[in-house]
């Protein structure tokens, strides 16, 4: 069986380069959307998105998971102008994996309206830090937070690469 949604699922990658413009608000809007539709334990919905459209703000956060990530001169939102970090309050047991499925369906929306988007890690480094935790404040979000992952979004400076096939064997039938 075939369907529009598992056709846009199939066709997602994750973008590593963008164009030099901005999305526009009803579009990140959308994505966020998505993301507060995903499932999470006990129906907490606990996630927090903290749109950056911000350019300083947006430098800011690249500078501090670029040092986390060892490399202090590289940006690894790879030019996209706009972030949506993804936060659950610590005390959240199941915050990674409803962390996690907000972004699965944030990154398969942006797909769906022809942005390309990427999962950058390091958003657990970056909010445990000390910059980070007054960046938080910064926000009005006071307590303890985990940074689940940045979501990266823009215009696809060029199609990525069609991905690979899919494994076999990793369907195990118990009948």
């Amino acid at each position: 069986m075939d369907n529009a949604v598992l056709q846009n699922m199939r066709q997602r990658r994750s973008c590593r380069a963008y164009q030099d413009r901005q999305i526009s608000l009803e579009e990140m809007e959308t994505v966020i959307e998505a993301g507060a539709w995903a499932p999470s334990g006990m129906g907490r919905q606990p996630v927090l998105f903290v749109a950056v459209q911000d350019k300083a703000t947006r430098d800011t956060l690249s500078r501090l998971n670029a040092h986390f990530l060892g490399k202090p001169d590289m940006d690894p939102f790879y030019g996209a102008p706009t972030v949506v970090v993804v936060l659950v309050k610590a005390d959240i047991p199941t915050a990674v994996e409803d962390g996690s499925l907000a972004m699965g369906n944030m990154m398969n929306a942006a797909a769906s309206l022809g942005l390309g988007s990427c999962w950058i890690h390091r958003a657990r480094e970056v909010f445990e830090s000390e910059e980070g935790k007054r960046l938080l404040a910064s926000w009005g979000l006071e307590g303890e937070y985990r940074g689940i992952g940045h979501c990266i979004l823009g215009y696809p400076a060029e199609q990525p690469a069609e991905g690979a096939l899919r494994k076999d064997g990793r369907l195990l039938e118990v009948l």
